[in-house]
């Protein structure tokens, strides 16, 4: 075997060592060392943390500053809470989650959420007359965001004479007007004597595709009703207190589960002071259900919620009067 022959300036049979040979080669002429005097960072730079070299020049505008100074916000800081993004539906409107499958159009809201606020509005001309108007309802979520408004379609005639028990139709809107849930009452008898004909209401979403139903049950002390799906299966019922007056205090119907073993939410009746109370028959209701609820079903207890509302809640101002005139 024959080797290459050594390098010039190597002795005959030497190899490469630190000590026969200049390895690594030699800087050029005119290289300073970092360890010599004079050397430094290159121009616009200046000394910054244990010695290492930080710009110095100008930084593009935004809102964090040079890195590890003071005088900016840190990329780990909280600058938007979730659904109050800069650029969002106007007036507090909550922000449409995206990419929700098997979802239908508009209920993405509910799947992001296991508690809405549902407050009716004030009418002053109702407070004022007794007349009843329609309806028009507020619903947000726990921080106070708008997720729908509801508004009552019924005739003037069956309100009035009617009362609590109209037949009436309810459109649950959007930010942007589009109707999202259509909520169906006929006119039926809400009594414990008439087991054949009892309350319900109907969900539909989008409108015409029914989603589900709450159907009242017969009852002879507390008020029950069955949370059905699409296929008529009931997947939740809610039951009522004994006592559906509301004296200075939260009036609750439990949800539970559909055999009615496990309490899984409630629809509250809250308190809204003496004065709303005792003056209009506007009402504050809160409703909770578990997070993993199908949103269907939530927009079936948003449904419950308003029957709930109609048939223990609404004053018949007109009716009660009539009837303490005709007794006088």
């Amino acid at each position: 075997m024959s080797y290459p022959p050594p390098a010039q300036g190597q002795q005959h049979g030497a190899y490469p060592t630190p000590y026969n040979t200049p390895y690594p080669p030699a800087p050029n002429a005119g290289y300073v060392t970092p360890n010599a005097p004079g050397y430094g960072p290159p121009p616009g730079y200046g000394p910054g943390p244990q010695g290492y070299p930080v710009p110095q020049g100008p930084y593009p505008p935004g809102p964090y500053g040079p890195p590890g100074y003071g005088g900016g916000a840190s990329p780990s800081t909280i600058v938007n809470q979730p659904g109050l993004a800069p650029g969002g539906p106007p007036g507090g409107w909550m922000n449409i989650p995206q990419g929700i499958p098997n979802c239908p159009p508009g209920l993405e809201y509910l799947t992001m959420i296991d508690q809405l606020l549902v407050h009716q509005k004030v009418e002053i001309l109702e407070a004022l007359t007794g007349f009843e108007s329609k309806n028009k309802f507020t619903i947000k979520n726990s921080l106070g965001q708008k997720v729908y408004y509801a508004v009552e379609e019924s005739d003037c005639l069956t309100r009035n004479c009617c009362g609590p028990l109209r037949p009436f139709d309810m459109q649950i809107l959007d930010n942007y007007r589009n109707e999202i849930i259509h909520l169906h009452r006929p006119l039926a008898c809400d009594s414990c004597c008439f087991p054949c004909c009892l309350q319900s209401m109907e969900v539909s979403s989008p409108p015409g595709t029914i989603v589900g139903t709450v159907e009242q049950e017969w009852s002879l002390f507390c008020p029950s009703f069955a949370i059905k799906n699409a296929s008529g299966d009931t997947v939740l019922r809610v039951e009522g207190p004994f006592c559906t007056m509301s004296i200075c205090g939260d009036v609750e119907f439990k949800i539970m589960s559909s055999d009615g073993s496990v309490q899984v939410g409630k629809i509250s009746k809250q308190w809204s002071g003496l004065i709303r109370e005792m003056f209009t028959d506007t009402d504050y209701f809160g409703i909770t259900f578990p997070m993993d609820l199908d949103a269907r079903m939530k927009a079936v207890m948003l449904g419950a919620c308003f029957l709930i509302d109609a048939m223990f809640f609404e004053k018949a101002k007109g009716a009660g009067e009539a009837a303490s005139s005709s007794m006088l």
